[in-house]
This record gives C-alpha cells, sequence and structure tokens, in this order.
C-alpha cells in the first residue's frame, strides 16, 4: 500500500469527522463533550470547554442563538439540544476561568476599530496568536444586548490581560483609518460598530478571506446579526490577518472555516424519542443535567457495533489502516500486527454496514497478499488450513467422476470439502436425489480453493483453481451445481466462463426431494457471509423453508449484514480464541435454533452450545434431532472424506480403491477428555499421534515419568514435532496430553 493509498483509504472512514453540530456551529465549539460533561453535572469541566473555543465566553454563551440546533442529529428524534439554554446555565453556575495564555510576540501589530462583537472577538483572536492589538473604538459593547451586571466588565478585563490596549470613546474618522493603515501591519474594520464614512473602498470584503481593497485592511460583513456568526467573523479575520503576516496563501486550505457540512453518519435506530427539556426562565441543574443527557453523543461505528473482530481490537477502520500500513512498510511484519491482520473474517459486513463503503476485508486481504509476496507472513497463521486443503484435494478424497454409467455429464454436483467433512451421509443422499430427477450429474470432490486465497495466497489459489478448472474441463464442462454458498462465490470468480448454479435453486425449480415429510417447527435462518451480495440465494432457501413448513425468525444481522461465523477468513486457524467469541456472537442472535445452508456455519454455531442445523438435515434427514449433533473434530472431519470416496467409489461405481492402511494406522489409542479437547485446540490429529506412538515404540526412545509412570515421546514428520504423553494400556495406549512446535529441538525423534 502506497501512502497516497493509505490516505485515500483513511478518508473513506468516517469516525474521526466532526458532529455536525460542531461542524455547524461557526465556532466550532465542542458540543459532544460539553453535553457529556454537562450530563454528569461536572459544570466546571463543561465551562472549561466552552472557554477554550468561545472569544469572550462569558458574553457569547449568553448570546449564543443555537445555530447547531439546524443540523442537530437529535432533532429527528424529540427535537435538537437546547444548547444556547445549556450554555446560559453553565455561564451563570460554573467556577469562571481565567483567558487563555497568549503565544509569544510575534513583533506584528494589528489595529481593531470597533467595539462590537465582532470587534472586540477579533482583537480577541489576535491577541491569543501573539499579535500586538489595539482596540479603538467610541462605545465598548456596542451593539450588544443587556447583559447581567459584570458579565462585559469581566471580559474586558480578560481582553487586557491578553495584552489588548483598549482605546475606548475615540471618534473614528477616515483619517484615524489612514493614519492607523500606515502605522500598524494590518487593520481590521468592525464594520457595524463604525461609522460609513470608514469603510468606503472597505464595504465589500471578500466573503473567505475578509480582504478589502485596500491592502492589509479587512473588515467584516455590516448586515450579520448573529452574535455567534459576528465572532465568527472576527476569528476568521484573525486568521486571515495571521496569513497575511506570514505571506502564505489567503485561501488554501480553509474549507473548514465556519459552518461546513459533516460526513459524520450516526444511526438512530435505537435511540428513544424524547423531547427537550422546556424552560421559561433557565435551567435548574436538574434540568441542565436531563436536557445534556438527551445528546446522543453522535458518532459512525456502524462497523464495530457489527463486527466482533472490528470491537476485540477497540479501533476502528482508519485506525487499522494505519496500523496496516506501518506494519507492511515500516516494521516489515510484527506478531501483533499479523494476528491482527489474519484475524479479519473478510465477510464484507464492514462495507455494507459503512456509509462509506470502506471495506477492511478490501485492506486485510491484500495485506496479507503482501505480506505473503514478501516471506513475512508467520507459516503457522494458516499452515494447519492449508495442509488441510491440501488433504482434501488429495487423492484419497479428491474424485472427479461421470455418473455410474455414464459418459457424459449435464451437470456436476460440487459439495465442497466441508460439506463432505461434517455431512457425507448427506452429500451421498443429496447426490442420489440429483441424479434421480436430473439424469446425468456427474461429481466432483474437491477444494473450491477458498482457503488459499484467503490466506493471501495468490498462486496457491491460482494453480489450485487450475487444477480445479482441467478436471471440470475434462468431464466436458458440464453445468455446476453447488452446495455450499462459499463454493459458489470462489467458483463464479475462478471459473468465470463455467455456469454455476446453486443446490438450492435447482430445489426450487424441480421441487423438494421425494418422501420429504414437512416439519412443523420455528427456526431462525443464518445467512452465511458468503451470500451476503446473493440475493436470489438467500431468496431460494427462504422458499424452500417455506415448502418445508418451517415458521422463520430473522437475525438483527442477516442477509446482506449477516455476521460471520467466525470460519470465514481462516479466523478461527489464525485466532482461535477471537474466532469462537464472533461465533458466540452469532450464536447470541436468535433465541430460536439455526437454520443454516452453509455447514461451517451451523459447525461453528454448534460448537457454542446452540443448536443448529443445516438445510440437509430437513431435506435429507437421518437422525430424529440433529439440532443435537455436534460439531465434528478435525480428525473426523478427514475420515468422513476419505470414507465418502471409498464407499462412492465401491458402491457407485464398483471399484475398490482402498488403500493400503500406512503402518502408524495400526496403532490403537484412546484419550482422557482433557487429551482430546487439548488436540482439537491444537490441530493434532489422530494420525499425528498415531506416528508419535508408532516411532516411541519402534525405536524405545522416550521420557519417563517416576511419578506417574507415563511417557513422554516426539516425532518430527516434517515442519511440526508433536509431542504426547501416555501410557500403555489393555494392549494398546491411553494418550493424557499431547503439544506441537516448529522448533527443532536438537536429540528429538524425527
Amino acid at each position: 500500500m502506497e501512502q497516497a493509498d493509505l490516505r485515500k483509504l483513511e478518508s473513506r472512514c468516517i469516525q474521526e469527522e466532526a458532529p455536525k453540530c460542531v461542524a455547524a456551529c461557526p465556532l466550532h465549539v465542542d458540543a459532544r463533550t460539553f453535553c457529556s460533561l454537562m450530563a454528569q453535572r461536572r459544570w466546571d469541566k463543561a465551562w472549561q470547554v466552552l472557554a477554550k473555543t468561545m472569544p469572550l465566553p462569558g458574553v457569547l454563551a449568553r448570546l449564543c442563538d443555537g445555530l447547531c440546533k439546524v443540523d442537530c442529529v437529535r432533532k429527528d428524534a424529540g427535537g435538537a439540544i437546547e444548547m444556547g439554554l445549556l450554555e446560559r446555565f453553565c455561564a451563570e453556575n460554573a467556577k469562571p476561568v481565567a483567558p487563555p495564555r497568549p503565544l509569544p510576540s510575534r513583533g506584528k501589530s494589528v489595529a481593531v476599530l470597533g467595539g462590537g462583537m465582532t470587534g472586540l472577538c477579533g482583537a480577541w483572536e489576535m491577541a491569543r496568536r501573539g499579535f500586538d492589538v489595539s482596540l479603538h473604538c467610541t462605545v465598548l459593547g456596542e451593539g450588544l444586548p443587556a447583559l447581567p451586571d459584570g458579565v462585559l466588565d469581566k471580559e474586558l478585563a480578560s481582553l487586557e490581560k491578553l495584552g489588548v490596549v483598549i482605546h475606548s470613546g475615540e471618534n473614528l474618522t477616515p483619517e484615524i483609518l489612514t493614519s492607523l493603515i500606515a502605522e500598524k501591519d494590518a487593520v481590521f474594520i468592525d464594520s457595524a460598530s463604525v461609522p460609513s464614512e470608514c469603510t468606503v473602498d472597505c464595504d465589500d470584503p471578500d466573503s473567505l478571506t475578509l480582504g478589502t481593497t485596500r491592502i492589509g485592511v479587512f473588515a467584516s460583513r455590516a448586515d450579520e446579526h448573529s452574535a455567534v456568526l459576528q465572532a465568527a467573523d472576527g476569528r476568521r479575520a484573525a486568521n486571515s490577518i495571521e496569513r497575511f503576516t506570514q505571506g502564505v496563501s489567503m485561501v488554501t486550505g480553509r474549507e473548514l472555516e465556519g459552518p461546513y457540512a459533516s460526513r459524520l453518519f450516526t444511526s438512530l435506530n435505537t435511540i428513544d424519542w424524547v423531547p427537550p427539556v422546556a424552560s421559561a426562565d433557565g435551567y435548574s441543574e436538574e434540568d441542565a443535567r436531563d436536557e445534556a443527557k438527551r445528546c446522543i453523543q453522535c458518532e459512525c461505528l456502524e462497523c464495530v457495533k457489527g463486527c466482533e473482530y472490528l470491537r476485540h481490537y477497540k479501533y476502528y477502520p482508519k485506525v487499522y489502516a494505519r496500523q496496516i500500513y506501518n506494519n507492511e512498510s515500516i516494521v516489515m511484519g510484527t506478531r501483533q500486527a499479523n494476528t491482527m491482520i489474519n484475524s479479519c473474517t473478510l465477510c464484507g459486513q464492514c462495507e455494507v454496514l459503512c456509509p462509506e463503503n470502506f471495506s477492511m476485508a478490501d485492506v486485510c486481504l491484500e495485506a496479507r497478499q503482501n505480506l505473503v509476496e514478501r516471506g513475512n507472513m508467520p507459516p503457522s497463521a494458516h499452515e494447519f488450513a492449508l495442509r488441510d486443503m491440501a488433504f482434501a484435494d488429495g487423492e484419497r478424497c479428491a474424485l472427479h467422476r461421470h455418473a455410474p454409467g455414464q459418459s457424459s455429464s449435464e451437470y456436476l454436483f460440487f459439495p465442497g470439502c466441508q460439506l463432505t467433512a461434517s455431512d457425507p451421509d448427506g452429500v451421498e443422499t443429496a447426490y442420489a436425489d440429483l441424479r434421480e430427477r436430473l439424469g446425468s450429474v456427474g461429481l466432483m470432490l474437491h477444494c473450491c480453493g477458498a482457503p488459499a486465497e484467503w490466506s493471501g495466497r495468490r498462486t496457491m489459489f491460482e494453480e489450485s483453481m487450475a487444477v480445479l478448472k482441467g478436471k471440470w474441463e475434462s468431464l466436458g464442462s458440464p453445468r455446476i451445481i453447488a452446495a455450499c454458498p462459499t463454493c459458489l462465490k470462489t467458483l463464479r470468480q475462478g471459473l468465470p466462463d463455467a455456469e454455476i448454479v446453486s443446490h438450492w435453486s435447482i430445489l426450487r425449480a424441480i421441487g423438494l426431494p421425494s418422501g420429504v415429510i414437512p416439519k412443523e417447527c420455528t427456526l431462525a435462518v443464518n445467512d452465511p457471509c458468503a451470500a451476503r451480495h446473493d440475493a436470489i440465494l438467500r431468496e431460494d432457501i427462504r422458499v424452500l423453508l417455506d415448502q418445508l413448513q418451517v415458521a422463520m425468525t430473522e437475525p438483527e444481522y442477516n442477509g446482506e449484514i449477516a455476521h460471520c461465523c467466525g470460519y470465514g477468513g481462516l479466523l478461527s486457524e489464525a485466532n482461535p480464541k477471537l474466532g469462537m467469541a464472533v461465533a458466540e456472537v452469532r450464536a447470541r442472535g436468535a433465541d430460536e435454533d439455526f437454520v443454516t445452508y452453509c455447514i461451517m456455519c451451523r459447525d461453528m454455531i454448534a460448537k457454542t452450545g446452540k443448536r443448529a442445523i443445516h438445510v440437509y438435515d430437513l431435506l435429507y434427514p437421518k437422525q430424529d434431532d440433529p439440532g443435537a449433533r455436534p460439531s465434528p473434530g478435525y480428525s473426523v472431519r478427514r475420515e468422513n472424506r476419505v470414507h465418502l470416496r471409498e464407499r462412492l467409489l465401491r458402491d457407485l461405481w464398483r471399484q475398490d480403491e482402498t488403500h493400503a492402511a500406512e503402518p502408524y494406522e495400526a496403532i490403537e489409542f484412546a484419550m482422557t477428555d482433557h487429551a482430546a479437547r487439548i488436540m482439537e485446540e491444537r490441530r493434532i490429529l489422530k494420525s499425528d499421534v498415531q506416528k508419535v506412538l508408532l516411532q516411541a515404540r519402534e525405536s524405545g526412545k522416550r521420557l519417563v515419568n517416576s511419578d506417574t509412570g507415563h511417557f513422554l515421546a516426539s516425532f518430527r514428520p516434517v515442519v511440526v514435532t508433536y509431542w504426547v504423553e501416555y501410557e500403555p494400556k489393555d494392549g494398546g495406549f491411553l494418550v493424557h496430553n499431547a503439544w506441537c512446535h516448529r522448533m527443532k529441538i536438537r536429540g528429538a525423534q524425527s
């Protein structure tokens, strides 16, 4: 990612955009923080927020006409926040603060003509910036409405503390203006507070800079009646005079001066309708607190609200994009940052939720690809998933054939490697149903290549897709029927010339399988993230469920904004703990049992203890209570693929291709519950343990624990070393624990 790309990307995340009220305020008062403090009855702290931004805060807080209310998001949920009343309460009840400390002197002098709100605020702003300011006026506070006794005097005293020299009672004439122009580096005219003859050649100031036709002379707009806009003119003049005296551009980068439109989006979906607190005589403490509580503390975070991954890392996409850029470009891959990059499920939910379509999936996938290509991706991040993909594509699991007795195929059933691993009986029954009703339906048992794509290994994905394409073409390029939503999406991406349809569209067209008995029940539909942008697929499922007499409920996050189950993007492999947290969020999305059409969604939800079924459990029922079926472990999943292939070859094609058993497969062992759980958590397969036990038996090299009598042995078949704690029992072995690591230990078995 280039820095220009980063800047463009960061600009699409609007979380750091100003709240609409702050953007609409001519002085950009931080109303959000102010209301938060007022709601906590922290009047003094709230006053500090106002005094930090407002010139002459004691005056302006009492005169604020609440221009922000027009853009207040709360206006559509009861009414805008009464900022004017809150500011007045705060001004009257908070502890006064000292005026701001001015910057060191610039050695530049400025004269301000006119003692109205604009002139006073202009003098305040320029004095803060380190200018030597003199204020010339006939009447101080000219045009201001009546204020409580002493309020204006206190602010004028603060003005003098800032270093402003006040010349009041002067008769302002064109001659005084001419002499000041000659003496000073710049002059600012409060047009509403000086005689009209003083504004000759200065009565049409530029709207952006307030500059006039006379060099070094700036003037406010005389027809401005809002106290806040008058104060903003004073600030605008100070900004212009600062630029003028520095000799820099007068116009560049001034888009956010004064009121502007903020891009910040804030949803009102969960906000209750509450009217403003009414008051004819000003607020009491309780009134002020209650009105401030109505502020909804505007922010976006739409993507964070919906994504456990984004919540887990405690920031939002703009920050993550910067972290990923730094990881790629500066530190070139750190463990912590790589984990964050590899923990995105790549599901695309954030892009749909984001008002600006910011895609963390695109950012993280590109980062993974770059890390892989530069050799900075930790091998362990996706190794197990890629080994499992290779196993699914290997000779013991993969298969591509025309239907028995057929020499060509009109269709090709592609169930996907995870459906065959979790529900091989369902795959077998579904294939029989398709052959019976469609005729020449071939079969392909293969991985679609999604793990390679998700891991950022573009070359591996392209190679996998090339192999898959070759097998498909060898069968005559038939129409592909995909049962898995991820396979459907991935195959459409990788095989653009193929005609690919979902199994669910086929069933919707030809009807439910013969003999299926509708089951009246209520289930929550889980849309997998791969179906996010496939409205037809989602509709097909609901039509089939309706035909099965299933009453459907919809989780809040479903359809286009569906939660991921925690498997997508290989999250459950790269960050298992977070993967389970994501699955648990999905499981809590409905009170009813779930029904889904992605087997990994079903299995991930089942891992949380939540009851879930696959649509195949309704179409091709095999047990009385499929919702109670546990998620199969990693070893079982591999065995299911192998046995399915062997069974299909034997029963359908009358071929016996049973592979000769490897020596380690003869090793029989049992596991304690602890060992079984640990093996799943650490991705240690039954075959890994068998290889260790065989090595230990044949070599006799093992350690013994003198206290328990347990043995400890190791074996390193390729790049991972496996350790097993066991004891001989009943002619076999009882495994108590298992470990694995990539370090190579001198003296260990290999």
